[in-house]
């Protein structure tokens, strides 16, 4: 197979391109692409772990430790035991965190409208089912 037929390579190459913009997006707030990602499923569950984080981001556990210390140190996030379980922190976001979230989120999403701008509605909707069909055959077993 020759190189420049290789999906996995140009997969790679746009998911690459994708994240240099919003890690320049993000600057400006000073977070992260992993920061931002665990703000923004911390606004949507509150009280998840730092394991529920990492599984959900698809980054390790230290990964996501690390994150999670610097999203506290910058008062963005609260960290507390849980009431269920004596042993498990959860992590949810503070107000300051909710109003960077916000402004982060909206220059994240001027990223993601840019990129859907590139393709027609149907051309989205196609582009979406290949790329479920190829995270299911990679995945399957």
């Amino acid at each position: 197979m020759e190189l420049g037929d290789r999906l996995g390579l140009v997969i790679k190459r746009a998911e690459q391109a994708l994240i240099a913009r919003k890690t320049a997006a993000l600057r400006e707030f000073e977070l992260t692409v992993p920061q931002y990602a665990a703000l923004l499923l911390l606004a949507s569950a509150e009280g998840m772990s730092a394991a529920q984080l990492a599984r959900e981001s698809m980054v390790t556990p230290q990964t996501m430790s690390t994150v999670l210390a610097n999203l506290e140190a910058k008062g963005l996030i609260a960290r507390e035991p849980s009431p269920m379980h004596q042993k498990l922190v959860v992590n949810r976001v503070t107000p300051a965190g909710h109003a960077v979230l916000l402004r982060a989120d909206a220059a994240a999403s001027r990223i993601e409208t840019r990129l859907a701008a590139a393709f027609s509605e149907t051309e989205r909707d196609q582009f979406r089912s290949l790329l479920e069909r190829a995270i299911a055959d990679l995945t399957r077993e």
